[in-house]
């Protein structure tokens, strides 16, 4: 049992580590920087900023150390950047096997389709959980040294509420990467598709008559700003994205089963 995880994990493990190495350095140059600018002249430009833009990019309070993360940190990289890594690592997980002609090796063993791709789709859990432990952490200690305060707990629920959003992008990929059969083009797919859908929430869907588009991306269900500054969040939106999360993992599970390998 699980074979297949253990395995999909252990070749994500070097580049899980690389990622999360590399995200810290960069919240740690963001952090140092916040110690060195003068806040209040960020946020007057932050109110210059028409209020489409400041809820698109996150910087509704930039010159509060919470704001600051949450504009130049838990927008760019969580709900884009991380957005767009899972969806496109998933993306990669049966079409290479399919393109490879290492598909039909694995359906020779023991193990159905189904169970096949939910433990590709587990290996997800390695990167979901080291990114959210150590960057949480690391971004906790920084303010610190620096001599800021930010809530703890605040920074856990921005940290746990992301597991959802994260779950929908690598589902996202997964449907993709049953519908093709070279995982270049389900990658490229996932990419474009994932930053399609920011951008239909943040500048589309900021258009009144356009107001309802923005429902169809899971990026409109996951605002990190607001939960770093004050603990806002909605319990509904992350159950939105959990049964989201759910019903394309079904619906990748109904297409590979279908399709002709």
């Amino acid at each position: 049992m699980l074979e297949t995880t253990r395995y999909e994990t252990s070749r994500r493990l070097r580049g899980t580590v690389i990622l999360t190495i590399g995200v810290s350095l960069y919240v740690a140059f963001i952090v140092w920087y916040f110690s060195l600018v003068d806040a209040s002249a960020y946020a007057q430009i932050a109110d210059s900023v028409p209020p489409a833009m400041r809820e698109a990019f996150g910087i509704q309070t930039i010159g509060t150390i919470e704001g600051w993360l949450g504009g130049q940190i838990y927008t760019f990289v969580w709900l884009v950047g991380l957005g767009i890594y899972f969806a496109y690592s998933a993306a990669g997980k049966i079409a290479s096997d399919i393109e490879n002609d290492r598909m039909d090796l694995l359906l020779s063993f023991p193990v159905s389709r189904s169970q096949l791709l939910l433990e590709k789709f587990a290996s997800m859990v390695l990167p979901l959980v080291l990114l959210n432990v150590v960057v949480g952490g690391v971004t906790y200690g920084l303010v610190l040294a620096i001599g800021e305060t930010i809530d703890p707990m605040h920074l856990v629920l921005a940290h746990l509420l992301s597991i959802p959003y994260l779950l929908v992008c690598a589902a996202i990929g997964t449907v993709l990467s049953v519908l093709v059969n070279r995982a270049a083009v389900a990658e490229r797919a996932a990419i474009g598709l994932m930053f399609v859908l920011w951008l239909v929430e943040s500048a589309v869907g900021a258009a009144e008559e356009f107001s309802w588009i923005q429902y169809i991306s899971p990026t409109h269900y996951y605002s990190p700003t607001p939960v770093l500054i004050d603990g806002t969040y909605e319990v509904m939106d992350s159950g939105v994205l959990l049964a989201g999360f759910l019903g394309l993992l079904i619906v990748s599970q109904v297409l590979f089963q279908r399709r002709d390998i």
